[in-house]
């Protein structure tokens, strides 16, 4: 019950943090590299959107994330990891304006983790079987506390930041690697694995999803057959390469649309559809209307929002 309170007035504390630096609602990039805190007022519609290699946590309030046909809610009392680019679609489900939502996320790259992991000595992951990209764990006081210090770098004391961020960020990541998710995080470091073997591929699929993508490219890039490739990639993402393809084309065509006024048409030719018929067809599939209407619907949300 102890623990339970400190941590409880931990996330006070947290919260208090963060809504010093979300004055407006929406995410904030903070002086702190890597960190961002957002802020919402309301419950929200699902978004459809990526996670990118990151640790989020929540002050106040909660959300749902889901995965392909698996969903994940995390609170004051998870953490939500992602281990590689997933697309997702999230939903804030706890918030109000007396109370709003308010959370962080610290995006990490492997580089610093298998280097932590060497420095500190380590043991590899124990297996070579691929788990799921996304996880949640439970927070403990000593991983809240580090989040802490950099909000608090954030907010009081800026001109620590570049020689005290990075000792908390090593902290934090050695924290994750000893604790409940850790072998996911090692699994997905480890070179050779067959968990990093597909997160190369997903990489590479991030920035490359406009081209014309064969299933058994993906698989070379992952130095796998096409069987054990689709298997291990499913175990990931919780989608198949192509569902996995065909939902990063229809977010970024969105986000096109959205925030660079491109007609349907160009948008689909953009992201790597050939049919501007089909595009339609599996964007309503995906967001229940057409995109036309969909990202009106959004404008004037975003417009209502606003005033």
């Amino acid at each position: 019950m102890g623990a339970s309170l400190a941590l409880c007035n931990q996330m006070k504390q947290l919260a208090t943090g963060i809504a010093v630096l979300t004055e407006r609602e929406g995410y904030v990039d903070t002086p702190v590299p890597g960190l961002t805190v957002f802020k919402k007022t309301g419950g929200s519609e699902p978004l459809a959107g990526y996670y990118e290699p990151s640790v989020c946590l929540i002050a106040q309030g909660a959300k749902r994330v889901q995965l392909g046909d698996e969903s994940y809610v995390y609170d004051t009392e998870h953490y939500l990891f992602s281990g590689v680019h997933l697309p997702v679609v999230a939903q804030v489900i706890d918030a109000s304006e007396e109370v709003p939502y308010l959370g962080l996320k610290l995006t990490f790259n492997y580089q610093e983790i298998t280097q932590l992991m060497t420095d500190s000595q380590l043991p590899p992951p124990k297996g070579q079987r691929s788990g799921r990209g996304m996880a949640t764990g439970c927070l403990t006081a000593p991983l809240v506390g580090v989040f802490q210090r950099l909000i608090d770098l954030a907010t009081d004391e800026t001109q620590h930041i570049e020689t005290l961020a990075p000792l908390a960020r090593r902290e934090i990541f050695y924290r994750l690697l000893v604790g409940e998710q850790g072998e996911t995080l090692r699994q997905l470091a480890a070179m050779g694995t067959q968990t990093h073997q597909v997160a190369r591929a997903i990489a590479w699929l991030k920035s490359n999803y406009a081209e014309t993508i064969r299933v058994e490219a993906l698989a070379d890039i992952a130095n796998m057959g096409i069987s054990t490739f689709h298997h291990h990639f499913r175990n990931m993402t919780a989608m198949s390469p192509l569902q996995f393809i065909k939902r990063i084309r229809l977010q970024e065509a969105r986000r096109l649309m959205l925030t660079e006024h491109l007609d349907a048409a160009t948008a689909a030719f953009q992201v790597g559809y050939e049919s501007p018929s089909q595009f339609s067809r599996e964007y309503g599939r995906l967001y229940g209307c057409s995109p036309a209407k969909d990202v009106n619907g959004l404008r004037f949300k975003f417009a209502s929002a606003a005033n």
